[in-house]
């Protein structure tokens, strides 16, 4: 088989542009997500290109990721790429109006489950002396905001995470990669306000956002490089965007 990614996150936004963008230049796909339909449906598009294969877990679940990867075929078990795409933001309030259900989701999501499918898939890769390692940070990761300390720690978490990632693994052949990116238009902002689709949509008014496949396009630059080269971290911004809540939107008239 060609190359073999493994993308959590899949079924939607940067995860599913993504898998899209590797099926499009020959890479075979193992998509992850929670939501089965959705992944069939890729699954579906994609087999006319590419050898698809789908795992339904959540990642915040330690027995359902290990349960899942374990379950692979043996000629899916070699991974050459991992993506960690899968996360979430849930409420933007000050820190002491917080919900800790929130927070747990946040932690769960964006930190611990990305450890946790990394975890099954690195020692194939330290055991193969090779393989690249995408995390989906965020610029929250890198610049806190107010409303939003505890997905910026999440995140910020991620980038510490990429970079002693890259530390423990450059010996052993596997670059890691580490993608920060600005205002997304996807789903995430209505997973942060719980179903508000007003509210959620407002995020976006006023000014062109980043789209999935912006960040798909950067995902699939670091993983072609050549083996010389390793793109440690890439920071992408809209636009009109100079900050994480600093964005230059068109006045009402």
């Amino acid at each position: 088989m060609s190359r073999i990614a493994l993308i959590t996150g899949a079924s939607s936004g940067i995860g599913k542009a993504t898998a899209t963008a590797f099926a499009n230049n020959g890479i075979n796909l193992i998509l992850c997500g929670r939501r089965q339909d959705r992944l069939d449906s890729l699954q579906e598009q994609f087999s006319k290109k590419i050898e698809v294969t789908t795992l339904k877990f959540d990642v915040s679940n330690k027995v359902e990721v290990v349960n899942a990867i374990n379950s692979l075929a043996d000629e899916w078990k070699s991974v050459d790429i991992l993506v960690n795409c899968a996360g979430n933001a849930h409420g933007l309030s000050p820190i002491q109006d917080g919900d800790t259900d929130d927070w747990d989701m946040m932690i769960d999501g964006n930190v611990q489950g990305l450890l946790y499918v990394s975890k099954a898939i690195i020692p194939g890769m330290v055991e193969r002396e090779k393989g690249h390692i995408i995390n989906l940070s965020s610029v929250a990761g890198k610049y806190t905001y107010a409303n939003g300390a505890v997905y910026c720690a999440s995140k910020a978490a991620v980038e510490a995470l990429s970079e002693g990632m890259r530390l423990d693994l450059t010996q052993h052949g596997i670059k890691v990669t580490n993608i920060a990116p600005g205002a997304v238009e996807t789903e995430f902002s209505l997973v942060r306000f719980k179903g508000d689709k007003k509210r959620a949509e407002k995020v976006y008014e006023g000014f062109d956002p980043l789209q999935p496949e912006d960040v798909a396009d950067a995902i699939l630059y670091a993983v072609n490089t050549p083996a010389r080269v390793t793109i440690a971290d890439i920071v992408l911004y809209a636009g009109v965007q100079s900050a994480p809540t600093v964005i230059h939107k068109k006045k009402h008239e």
